[in-house]
C-alpha cells in the first residue's frame, strides 16, 4: 500500500496508508481537481492527516496548505458549522483570511466492498476531467492491493464493508443560505475608498455570520475587530498616500468564537438591505417589503424587522424616482413642462403665503378639454381617493363618460387635505375651464356622495346643473346601516326603476321587510337619486364609480410623490387615448358597441309588437307589457327609456320601424362612432424627463417665470399604522348609530355572540 500513490492535480501526493483516520466533516466539500491543493490519506507529516468527522480545536482546510496546517474536510476555521452555522476561512501566510469557493456537488465515493472508486458531480454540465478519470483509476488500484495486503479482518477499525468515503455538498442547519460570491480578504488587498473598504468588510461580516465592531473609522484609517469579546481576529486598513484608494494592512488571527448565535446581524443596516435589493427593485418596483425579508433570510440567513425592508426599499425608490420632496419642489417645473408640451393645457400648482408650503395642484390635458366638449355626454362624476405617500393629501378627480360607457378623467387636482375650501376651489377651477374651452357650456348632470363642500361648490359655479347622488356611496351606506343584501337589491331596482309607479312598489316592498329600511330611504329625496324622479339626463348611468374603476393603478400611483404620481396618471390617460383611438378606427358601424347592442335586442322585442299610428310622429304600441305612446318627433316614449336612456327603446324602435325610418338617426349623437373618434382625436403628447426642464425652461422664451417658486412639502405627515380603508360618507356624518341589542342578556351595546355576561 505504501508503495502506491495517487496522483490528484497538479504536483499533489494522494495515498492510503496504514492507520489512517477516515473522519466525515461538515458542511464543505473542496475541488477535487483544483490546483494547489493537495490531498493525504495517510500520514506523510506529524501534523497533516484527512479529518472526515471530528471537530478540530485548530485552523483546518480542506484541501492541503503549508505542513503546519492540519487537513480537514469541512472545516475552515477550528469550529462546529453545524452548531454555529458559521465560516470563516483560514489564515493564510500573510495574515489575511483566505477562502476559497466552495464547490457544488462533489462527491468522491470508495466502498471497499466494490473495490471501486465513484467520483461523481450533480452538476451534470461539468464533465469528469482527465485527471479525474486518472485519479479514479490509481484509488481503485491502490484499495485493491491495500485490501490484499491488510485483510478485512486485520483492520476492523478502518473502512468496513459498507463503509465509502463521500466529500458532498454542505448540508446547512441552523440557516438557510443560497450559495453566494467569494469573500475573501488578505493583506495588501485594494479599495477605492473608505466606503468601498467598509462595504467590502460589512459584506464579509455578514456572509461569514459575525459581527464586527469599528474601533477607528475616518479619512485615513479604519480599524475592526470581531464583537464577541474573547476573540482575537482583528483587522486595520490604511489610505495610500496620495490617492483615495484604501489598503488591507494586517488581519490578526482567525476567529476563535462560534459567531452569532442569532438571526439577527449588527452589520445588516438599511443601507445593506437597499444594496442588496437595487437591482431587483429595478426590474420590479412593486417589490414588498414582505418578500425582501423572505428573499435575505433566504440568501443571506439573517432575520430583519419589516421596518428595515420597508425603509430599505424607500431609499432605493427614492433614489429612482426622486424623493417626496423633491416632488414638491419640481412642481412649477412640471406644470410649465404639461402647458409647453400639451399647448391650451390647464396646469397650475398653489403655495401657502406664509411658507410656500404646498397647498392645490390643478391639472387638465387640452386632449380631455376638447374630448369632454365634443364627444362626451354631458355628465361629471366627483371623487376622490387619499395619498398613499409620506405627506398627507387628497387627490379631486371630475371625470366623464365617452359614448361606449368608460370613463373619461377630465380634470386633477391635489390639495392637502379635504375640507369645503379646498372642494369649492376645484370646481371653481372646474368651471372656469369649461367657461374658457367654449361659448355655450353645456347643462351638466353631475354625481357624487353630495358631501356639504361638494354641493355648495356645485350650487356656486354650475347653479343650472343637475347634481344627485352617486348610488355606489348610497348603498354603501345602506348595507352599512342594515347589513341585508335582499334590502340593498331592491334599493337598486328602485333606483332603476323608469317610472314612479314601479319606484313605489319596490319601497313598498322594502317596507314590508324592514319599516326602518323604508324610513331610512325616504328620508333621503327621490330626486337626488331615483331614476323616475330625476330631473337631469343621466344616460342610464347612476354611479360616479371613479376610484372604483380605475383601480389598482390610481391606487399604485397615489403612493408615488406627487410629480411622479401624475406622470403616471398622464402615461395612462396617453395609452388610452391611442388604444381607444386605434380600436375605433376599425368600427364598421353607425353606433359605438354598446349602443349597438342596445338597439339590436330593441329590434327583437319590436318585432312582436303591434303598432297603430296617430299621425306623422304619434303611434299607439300595444305588446303584452301594455299600451305605450311614443311621439317619434319629440323622441319620447311613455315607458321614459328613449328619454332616459338616449336610445331608441322597443316601444320606439316598433313605431319607427313601421314608418320605415332609419333607427340609428334618432340616437343621442354621442353613441355615434363618428362622436366617439372625435372624442379621442387629440394626443395627450409625452413630457421630457427631468433632468433636463431647466434647460427646456431656458430655451423657451415663453416659459412662465412660475418655475423660480419654490414649493415646499405639506406640514402634515402621514400618521404611523394603517390607514384608513372607507371614509365616513356625507349621509352617515352626524347621524345617531343604530342601537344593537343583544338577545341572551336583554342588554343594549352589543350582540349575542360577542356576550362576557354569565349565563
Amino acid at each position: 500500500m505504501a508503495e502506491h500513490e495517487v496522483i490528484f492535480g497538479q504536483n499533489h501526493n494522494v495515498g492510503l496508508r496504514e492507520n489512517q483516520q477516515l473522519d466525515l466533516g461538515h458542511n464543505h466539500g473542496q475541488d477535487l481537481s483544483q490546483s494547489h491543493d493537495s490531498l493525504e490519506l495517510g500520514q506523510g507529516h506529524d501534523h497533516r492527516h484527512l479529518d472526515l468527522g471530528q471537530s478540530q480545536d485548530h485552523d483546518e482546510l480542506g484541501l492541503g496548505h503549508s505542513h503546519d496546517h492540519e487537513l480537514g474536510l469541512g472545516q475552515t476555521n477550528g469550529h462546529d458549522e453545524a452548531d454555529s452555522g458559521h465560516s470563516y476561512g483560514h489564515e493564510n501566510e500573510l495574515g489575511g483570511i483566505d477562502r476559497k469557493p466552495e464547490p457544488v456537488g462533489h462527491e468522491l465515493a470508495l466502498p471497499v466492498q466494490g473495490r471501486q472508486l465513484v467520483l461523481s458531480e450533480n452538476n451534470h454540465e461539468s464533465p469528469v476531467s482527465d485527471d479525474d478519470q486518472e485519479l479514479v483509476a490509481h484509488l481503485e488500484l491502490a484499495v485493491q492491493e491495500g485490501d490484499e495486503e491488510m485483510g478485512m479482518q486485520e483492520h476492523s477499525d478502518d473502512l468496513s464493508m459498507d463503509q465509502s468515503l463521500v466529500f458532498h455538498t454542505p448540508v446547512l442547519q441552523a440557516r438557510t443560505v443560497l450559495a453566494g460570491p467569494s469573500y475573501e480578504l488578505k493583506v495588501g488587498q485594494e479599495f477605492p475608498d473608505v466606503i468601498s473598504c467598509r462595504r467590502a468588510l460589512r459584506d464579509t461580516a455578514i456572509a461569514l455570520h459575525f459581527e464586527m465592531q469599528t474601533i477607528k473609522s475616518d479619512k485615513t484609517r479604519f480599524t475592526a475587530k470581531c464583537a464577541t469579546e474573547g476573540c482575537p481576529w482583528r483587522i486595520h486598513a490604511a489610505k495610500l498616500p496620495g490617492v483615495p484608494t484604501f489598503t488591507i494592512r494586517t488581519i490578526h488571527e482567525s476567529h476563535t468564537c462560534g459567531g452569532i448565535s442569532h438571526l439577527g446581524h449588527q452589520q445588516a443596516s438599511v443601507q445593506w438591505v437597499a444594496s442588496s435589493v437595487e437591482q431587483r427593485l429595478r426590474d420590479n418596483p412593486n417589490y414588498k417589503p414582505k418578500e425582501i425579508l423572505e428573499d435575505i433570510h433566504r440568501t443571506h440567513g439573517i432575520t430583519l424587522s419589516y421596518k428595515q425592508a420597508w425603509r430599505g426599499k424607500e431609499r432605493i425608490m427614492a433614489a429612482m424616482r426622486g424623493s417626496f420632496e423633491e416632488g414638491y419642489r419640481l412642481l412649477p417645473q412640471y406644470c410649465d413642462q404639461v402647458k409647453r408640451t400639451n399647448p391650451g393645457s390647464i396646469a397650475a400648482v398653489y403655495g401657502n403665503l406664509t411658507d410656500n408650503c404646498f397647498q392645490r395642484l390643478f391639472i387638465s390635458f387640452q386632449a380631455s378639454i376638447h374630448g369632454f366638449l365634443n364627444g362626451c355626454r354631458p355628465l361629471l362624476g366627483l371623487d376622490r381617493t387619499y395619498l398613499k405617500s409620506k405627506y398627507l393629501g387628497t387627490l379631486l378627480l371630475a371625470t366623464g363618460f365617452d359614448g361606449d360607457g368608460a370613463l373619461f378623467p377630465l380634470a386633477f387636482g391635489v390639495v392637502d387635505e379635504e375640507n369645503d375650501d379646498n372642494w369649492m376651489w376645484f370646481l371653481s377651477e372646474l368651471h372656469n375651464l369649461l367657461e374658457v374651452n367654449t361659448e355655450n357650456m353645456p347643462r351638466l348632470t353631475i354625481l357624487s356622495d353630495r358631501q356639504k363642500g361638494i354641493v355648495d361648490g356645485v350650487e356656486a359655479n354650475f347653479p343650472t346643473a343637475f347634481h344627485g347622488f352617486c348610488m355606489r356611496h348610497l348603498s354603501e351606506s345602506f348595507r352599512k346601516e342594515f347589513n341585508d343584501t335582499m334590502l340593498v337589491n331592491l334599493l337598486w331596482e328602485g333606483a332603476h326603476a323608469l317610472t314612479v309607479i314601479e319606484f313605489e312598489a319596490k319601497i313598498i316592498e322594502i317596507e314590508q321587510i324592514s319599516e326602518d329600511a323604508a324610513y331610512w330611504i325616504r328620508r333621503i329625496p327621490p330626486r337626488l337619486w331615483a331614476t323616475a324622479y330625476f330631473e337631469g339626463t343621466r344616460f342610464g348611468q347612476l354611479t360616479a364609480n371613479i376610484v372604483d374603476s380605475l383601480n389598482p393603478w390610481i391606487l399604485e400611483a397615489s403612493g408615488l410623490p406627487i410629480v411622479q404620481m401624475m406622470e403616471c396618471i398622464r402615461r395612462q390617460l396617453m395609452t388610452w387615448f391611442n388604444e381607444r383611438r386605434e380600436t375605433s378606427m376599425q368600427w364598421t358601424s353607425i353606433l359605438v358597441p354598446s349602443a349597438e347592442r342596445c338597439v339590436a335586442e330593441a329590434l327583437e322585442r319590436a318585432r312582436s309588437y303591434q303598432v297603430l299610428r296617430a299621425n306623422e310622429a304619434e303611434f299607439e304600441v300595444i305588446s303584452h307589457e301594455g299600451t305605450n305612446i311614443v311621439d317619434i318627433r319629440n323622441r319620447c316614449c311613455l315607458c321614459r327609456g328613449w328619454q332616459i336612456h338616449g336610445l331608441p327603446c322597443a316601444h320606439a324602435v316598433a313605431a319607427l320601424l313601421s314608418c320605415r325610418q332609419n333607427v340609428h338617426r334618432f340616437t343621442e349623437s354621442c353613441f355615434t362612432v363618428a362622436t366617439y373618434r372625435k372624442t379621442y382625436s387629440q394626443t395627450i403628447h409625452p413630457i421630457p424627463d427631468k433632468i433636463v426642464w431647466k434647460e427646456l425652461a431656458d430655451a423657451d422664451p415663453n416659459s412662465s417665470s412660475a418655475v423660480e417658486i419654490v414649493i415646499n412639502p405639506p406640514k402634515s405627515l402621514r400618521p404611523p399604522g394603517r390607514p384608513r380603508k372607507k371614509r365616513v360618507r356625507a349621509e352617515d356624518r352626524g347621524r345617531v348609530k343604530r342601537v344593537v341589542h343583544c338577545s341572551r342578556c336583554n342588554q343594549t351595546g352589543h350582540f349575542r355572540t360577542t356576550c362576557a355576561a354569565p349565563i
